[in-house]
């Protein structure tokens, strides 16, 4: 049994067929979701979608790229329902900054104001955190340890930085994705052996990072078994040995 702990189950692309997705991804022994929260305007579609489907699960977050549209208190109407699992995705992203120094500061400024107060709220409400990186290692682990609550979270799509495997003492879990599985991905498959197995996550991501061989077309939940595939070459382990330990995993961090 597999869950995709991070998958965008709100986005549009899935409007359409979302019933369809999640029958495919039962059928290749994909059986829960974790609907990360992004764009506060689609939180409520991923609550809908939770109360829908028993399956699925969701978060509360936004992005770093929406932090100027933060409002904790419209996170706070959502986060006590049952099915919401995590804080997140929240964090920081460099990777598209504004021009000039003056509004690169600025951008940077908000960003980390916004990800310290979502960590503040993980920790008021004893939920994990999903933390988004682009970019920004250090000043993120900079954060991390500094702010961060016993419960921990999820890098998700974890980066092959090396000196975050330190946060796996801080009871943070490694989401690995597609990236995994891409040909160009060396440093990440030189980094993961370092990775705790008791620190890691299966994630899609869906319906971006589409893994081999499906690259360039949307992803989706059912692509999980790519990814374990992938994880239990590198592991030296069986796959049902792999997916095992992800699901325990799984269940340690979210409580589902």
């Amino acid at each position: 049994m597999i869950v995709d702990t991070h998958c965008h189950l709100d986005d549009p692309r899935f409007d359409e067929d979302l019933d369809a997705v999640i029958a495919r991804a039962e059928e290749a022994g994909v059986m829960e979701f974790i609907v990360p929260g992004a764009d506060p305007t689609t939180l409520e579609k991923a609550v809908a979608i939770a109360e829908r489907y028993p399956e699925v699960y969701f978060a509360v977050g936004v992005h770093p790229y929406d932090a100027r549209n933060y409002d904790r208190g419209f996170l706070e109407r959502f986060i006590g329902h049952e099915k919401c699992v995590a804080v997140g995705e929240c964090g920081l992203d460099y990777y598209r900054l504004p021009e000039g120094e003056e509004a690169i500061a600025e951008e940077k400024r908000i960003q980390k104001e916004v990800f310290v107060d979502q960590i503040e709220l993980a920790k008021e409400h004893d939920k994990p955190l999903i933390v988004h990186i682009r970019e920004a290692s250090r000043d993120c682990q900079d954060l991390l340890e500094k702010y961060a609550g016993e419960r921990g979270g999820v890098l998700h799509c974890y980066n092959a930085d090396h000196q975050l495997l330190q946060l796996a003492k801080r009871n943070f879990y490694y989401g690995i994705g597609g990236v995994l599985t891409f040909k160009n991905a060396r440093k990440l498959v030189e980094v993961y052996p370092r990775i705790p197995r008791d620190r890691l996550l299966i994630e899609t991501d869906a319906p971006y990072l589409t893994p081999h061989p499906y690259r360039g077309k949307r992803n989706e939940p059912a692509y999980c078994r790519f990814i374990a595939e992938k994880m239990a070459e590198l592991s030296e382990i069986s796959f049902e040995e792999l997916t095992r330990i992800c699901r325990e995993n799984t269940r340690r961090l979210f409580g589902i």
